[in-house]
């Protein structure tokens, strides 16, 4: 702006005609400054707000709910407001602005993706720290009271799960989905119908679900290989497309699918791992030979790890109440620590010292994506 300025001031052809042209210029670009230093104050001046606004992810909301608790109790600053509206509606409402009317941090269960990334900047939102927590995995779950584990493929769980798979006869056409048994894909698995819980797409679990179980899946069948060099774009959509005929149901809230899973000792549900360790009434199903737990997750043996993180606007740092001592709180090793961590305790699994302090070191260096 400066440069801007001091350019105008020396456009002219005469030393009058200068100097009247940097008086006004001047006064303009004066006015121009001005309001550009006043623009942050005015945009949160517009709403008194006493506490931080998080929205996102539904896994990583106990997460979070536990650390306001926490950081309230140590400072006796009010908690924050903590919505559970899943990643991707999250994600909408965080990139709508800079400004108390707009939350603060978006919690995830996946990475930001760049569409998002691009319509945040469009609204303003251009300054974005991205804070990792965690492991969490998705897991298949069955009632407790069920007869018999499950143990699946990836492969497996794309055929019991897709809309169109290859035809059983053989060949390469694809046909919609004749599966109604687990004992169909493979007849060492159980004599059951298949019957599948899952989040739906305002969930971060749910794209997790698509590129990490379905595409993998879909990956190691022959038919898909081939379809995949010819055409990558059908081979996406086949891979990523649910079926349709009741045997898969998406839902947007995790209490129904869980509730689902509990009354029907044949049904198996779609989750993250911390809604596993913290209901009794629900167990884990194998996948590819491994048992989701503490040990395969924080070693990455378990094929559907996933890292836990929120956002945060760098904007809203000091001048939204609490905000930068609440993630203080979230990054401390009282909170996220691998032995003693409260967060531990709920289920997350935590990340190596190192990674825990790098990342405690971006939000501490406000560093942006």
């Amino acid at each position: 702006m400066t440069i801007y300025c001091l350019f105008l001031t020396n456009f002219g052809v005469s030393l009058s005609g200068r100097l009247e042209l940097a008086m006004n210029y001047r006064k303009q670009c004066f006015a121009i400054v001005l309001a550009l230093s006043i623009l942050p104050t005015a945009l949160f001046s517009q709403t008194n707000r006493d506490r931080p606004v998080i929205v996102g992810s539904s896994t990583v909301y106990p997460l979070a709910q536990k650390v306001g608790q926490q950081f309230s109790e140590n400072t006796g600053m009010p908690a924050p407001e903590i919505k559970s509206t899943g990643t991707g509606g999250g994600m909408k409402l965080f990139c709508e602005g800079i400004g108390p009317q707009t939350p603060d941090i978006v919690n995830a269960s996946r990475p930001i993706k760049s569409s998002e990334v691009e319509l945040c900047a469009k609204n303003g939102v251009n300054e974005i720290i991205d804070v990792t927590v965690g492991y969490d995995a998705i897991v298949v779950v069955r009632a407790a009271t069920a007869s018999k584990q499950l143990n699946l493929t990836l492969k497996e769980l794309f055929l019991a799960l897709a809309k169109d798979v290859p035809d059983p006869q053989g060949g390469t056409k694809l046909v919609p989905n004749p599966y109604q048994n687990w004992k169909d894909i493979n007849p060492e698995l159980l004599d059951q119908k298949i019957k599948a819980w899952g989040p739906n797409s305002t969930h971060g679990t749910h794209d997790l679900i698509l590129n990490n179980l379905m595409s993998v899946g879909c990956q190691q069948l022959e038919v898909m290989q081939t379809l995949e060099k010819a055409n990558p774009a059908d081979f996406k959509t086949v891979c990523q497309t649910f079926r349709q005929d009741g045997a898969y149901t998406e839902h947007e809230e995790y209490e129904k699918i869980l509730e689902a899973v509990k009354s029907d000792s044949e049904a198996i549900g779609i989750v993250g791992y911390l809604f596993l360790v913290n209901d009794p009434g629900l167990q884990a199903s194998d996948i590819e030979g491994v048992l989701p737990s503490f040990g395969s997750i924080a070693y990455n043996i378990y094929p559907l790890t996933r890292p836990l993180r929120f956002y945060l606007k760098k904007a809203h740092i000091d001048v939204i109440p609490g905000l930068r001592e609440f993630v203080a709180e979230f990054t401390s090793e009282q909170a996220w620590g691998a032995s003693q961590g409260y967060l531990v305790e709920l289920g997350m699994v935590p990340m190596p010292r190192s990674k825990r302090e790098l990342a405690k070191a971006n939000f501490e260096e406000l560093k942006p994506l």
